[in-house]
């Protein structure tokens, strides 16, 4: 971590918002769906296939749950709507009710999936801290029997479990996205050196490969881009069997490198009315996206 990354991550709460607005406009597509929208047409224009996260998790009351559960259901018409090719949904649990109540939030979850199954779509249940991990696991096993091919989930490779994770869950047909994690997290569950987390990421892909996932290989570590691009040779896979995955604004250039070569590259585009939250926590968990957000607002592009 260079000590730009945490400046800057030190240092955007403690400045006035419209400020903080103006620096997360690389990474948060806007308040308003159509905003959102904007940004996945520009994307598709330069090849970038995109998922759609409406922001605001950690939620209260029952009723908040409810209510996003139906913005997500709408949110998924609407791209069918729309005819916005290679475009699905992320959803973090906890903005269903997960810390709330588990099964009001499985009932969320699988209304949700109703409408995806119907619309012909697909969902991703992000990973959120380790307080979630497994009742996030458990949510995803059971509706990926009810829905097959129509739901996955996000791992983490500084978690110790993972490559446990992987074998348990490969045991029928999966669908991961596969990135490092930025919560802080106790030493006993999760690695903090950033090598050993590289190379259980590496070791995470290369299991879900030999046991036939699919897999969203989410970094923009040009290192872990190197080491998947062995492996996908390695097992001769074809550009229909895995996809690179980035953040909104983050590493463009690499990101273009990537679709130029002929790989299949999904960017994670958030948008809503809790965009000032989620900057301020995401620059804060994770340092080092906030030092590539700060050169990327005076780099060429």
């Amino acid at each position: 971590m260079s000590l730009l990354d945490r400046a800057v991550s030190l240092t955007i709460p403690l400045v006035p918002k419209p400020l903080v607005r103006h620096f997360s406009r690389r990474y948060i597509a806007g308040i308003r769906l159509e905003d959102a929208f904007l940004v996945v047409r520009e994307l598709q224009r330069e090849g970038a296939m995109t998922t759609l996260d409406i922001l605001g998790e950690f939620i209260s009351t029952r009723e908040e749950a409810e209510t996003n559960t139906r913005l997500y259901q709408e949110l998924v018409r609407r791209i069918s709507a729309e005819e916005l090719r290679e475009t699905n949904v992320s959803v973090k649990l906890t903005s269903l009710g997960l810390l709330l109540d588990t099964s009001l939030c499985l009932a969320n979850m699988r209304e949700m999936l109703k409408t995806v199954d119907a619309e012909n779509n697909f969902a991703r249940i992000d990973m959120e801290d380790s307080s979630c991990t497994t009742a996030t696991l458990e949510i995803y096993e059971s509706l990926r029997a009810e829905f097959p091919g129509r739901v996955g989930v996000a791992l983490q490779s500084y978690l110790r479990r993972t490559p446990d994770d992987i074998d348990r869950l490969t045991e029928s047909p999966s669908n991961f996205r596969l990135c490092k994690g930025i919560y802080v997290e106790p030493r006993a569950i999760a690695y903090r050196d950033r090598d050993i987390v590289r190379r259980n990421f590496v070791l995470s892909l290369e299991r879900s490969f030999e046991r036939g996932a699919y897999v969203g290989i989410a970094t923009h570590d040009e290192l872990l881009v190197w080491e998947a691009l062995r492996l996908i040779r390695g097992h001769g896979l074809s550009p229909e069997q895995y996809e690179f995955q980035m953040l909104l604004g983050v590493d463009e250039q690499l990101r273009r490198i990537l679709i130029d070569a002929g790989h299949r590259l999904r960017v994670y585009v958030p948008y809503g009315e809790h965009w000032y939250s989620y900057s301020t926590r995401r620059l804060r968990e994770n340092p080092q996206i906030a030092g590539y957000a700060f050169k990327a607002m005076f780099a060429k592009s």
